[in-house]
């Protein structure tokens, strides 16, 4: 991303606007860039001090240049070539005044060596400047740099040289975290533990938490079930065991690609978000869920889009990782129609998501969820978009079993007073969640008359229960018959209910 900044300084492109939340990181760079293009001075603009020149230890605003018009005018004005940095001017840039003196800069500015960055942590162009700006996402600091970083810390505290593997993990735990950031989380480290070691990965991400937390959208998930408390979906279950080492340098050596994402169909309450939620535990790679009613905002036009940018940069710059969104049906299934309702919001975050997911290289693999295949767009649907679409049908009776041990096993370490062929049989058409809830509602029964549940209360709390297959039994069958050629059975053994009659 430097070069190209450097490629557009040099190229003398008069409007360009960066994104990034480290100004002071991104004014080196092109302070830098400025010093090798032989450019004769960078100046910084905020609506605090007006406009200064960069690196001068006794700062002088030039007089009357606080308002965004008077410091853009001032540049107009001005005879010498420079780099003229305007900092946070995203709360004034929509202006009819401002909008109308960026353009009349842009126009002066031909056969000069006169540009204007906009520095700014989001992305706010007018539609009368889309086609004049030049917008880049400046990146978060990579391994390299956060190296350097590490190693003034240890030179500080003149802690001794660090073990690779150590120093690697201690990198790659911060990945993700701004330069400044980097510097606290490391101090806090030496604070707390007055040494740097394998087991100080967890303070570095417990602050990668704290970013996530400040993002609003993503959500960091602790997960504490194994995917052997998936009962059932072998096929699924192997085809994740199978790519537990997917993300590590060993397969890139082996010419592996990187895994995209899955997409998993089915019955609701069958365990699809379960297996989600496990197989970063499996992997070994932080679990990001995207919560996709949070992108949206009416409250500014654009901001639903930079929601979902930021979003998704967040992710990519802590990954590897799993992104994990539930019920993608819901949160796109009026994407085809939404022109008329909310202004074409809903289309262009569908488009948004769907060229970065076939166009993202980081190792950010998406597992995603639904319930209701014929609300998804066919985009979705498509070769290439997900490695795989498994789909997950009601249990089958030794699947229904392995269920009823799971949950009992939980629950109570002595489970042989527990007849689980019986339960397996009498729980036809019940979801894995379904089960749950009636032994659930077994030991709610028990525990009200002061006694220790049995298998008699759980046969009465699944009789007392009408299952969602009985109750949604034209959607369960569509949802079948649209899975039969179109997806991967999650199921080692083919589900016994092809046909059901209720």
């Amino acid at each position: 991303m430097r070069d190209q900044l450097s490629t557009l300084i040099q190229a003398q492109y008069p409007l360009i606007y960066v994104v990034t939340p480290e100004e002071e990181r991104a004014e080196r760079a092109i302070a830098e860039i400025a010093e090798t293009a032989n450019a004769e001075s960078v100046y910084v603009w905020t609506v605090t001090h007006g406009i200064t020149e960069y690196g001068q230890t006794q700062q002088t605003p030039q007089r009357n240049t606080v308002s965004p018009e008077a410091a853009i005018e001032w540049v107009i004005r001005q005879k010498e070539a420079g780099i003229y940095i305007f900092k946070d001017l995203h709360p004034f840039i929509d202006s009819p005044a401002t909008t109308r003196w960026l353009r009349d800069a842009i126009a002066n500015f031909k056969g000069t060596d006169k540009i204007i960055i906009v520095m700014s942590p989001v992305q706010e162009v007018p539609v009368e400047l889309e086609k004049e700006v030049v917008v880049l996402d400046y990146p978060l600091p990579d391994e390299e740099e956060l190296g350097e970083v590490l190693s003034k810390q240890l030179e500080r505290t003149n802690h001794p040289p660090l073990e690779p593997n150590v120093r690697e993990k201690l990198l790659r735990a911060t990945l993700g975290l701004t330069r400044d950031e980097a510097e606290k989380v490391y101090r806090k480290v030496y604070v707390t533990a007055q040494r740097f070691t394998e087991e100080e990965v967890d303070v570095v991400l417990s602050e990668k938490k704290q970013l996530i937390r400040r993002n609003g959208i993503l959500e960091y998930l602790e997960q504490d079930e194994t995917l052997d408390n998936v009962g059932g979906l072998e096929e699924l279950k192997g085809w994740l065991r199978q790519r537990s080492q997917a993300f590590t340098d060993k397969a890139r050596e082996y010419g592996l690609p990187q895994p995209k994402g899955m997409l998993i169909l089915g019955v609701p309450g069958c365990g699809k978000s379960l297996a989600a939620k496990t197989t970063a535990r499996l992997w070994g790679l932080p679990l990001l869920r995207l919560d996709m009613g949070r992108i949206y905002d009416g409250s500014t036009v654009g901001r639903s889009e930079a929601n979902l940018r930021n979003a998704l940069k967040t992710a990519e710059s802590i990954s590897p990782a799993v992104l994990f969104i539930d019920e993608l049906d819901k949160a796109f299934s009026g994407s085809a129609g939404s022109s008329d309702s909310d202004g074409g919001t809903s289309s262009r975050i569908f488009g948004s998501f769907l060229t970065w997911m076939q166009e993202k290289e980081s190792p950010v693999f998406v597992m995603a969820t639904a319930n209701r295949v014929e609300r998804l767009p066919g985009e979705f649907l498509r070769k290439g978009r997900f490695d795989e679409i498994f789909f997950v049908d009601l249990p089958n009776t030794q699947e229904r079993g392995d269920i009823f041990r799971i949950h009992l096993q939980k629950r109570r370490s002595d489970i042989s007073r527990f007849d689980i062929e019986q339960l397996a049989k009498l729980s036809e058409g019940f979801s894995g969640a379904e089960i749950e809830q009636a032994l659930i509602a077994a030991m709610y029964e028990a525990f009200a008359q002061d006694r220790e549940f049995t298998q008699l209360d759980i046969i009465a709390a699944l009789k007392s229960t009408l299952p969602l297959s009985q109750t949604m039994t034209e959607q369960v069958t569509a949802l079948r018959e649209w899975a039969h050629q179109r997806a991967r059975p999650a199921s080692s053994s083919v589900a016994e209910y092809q046909r059901m009659e209720f």
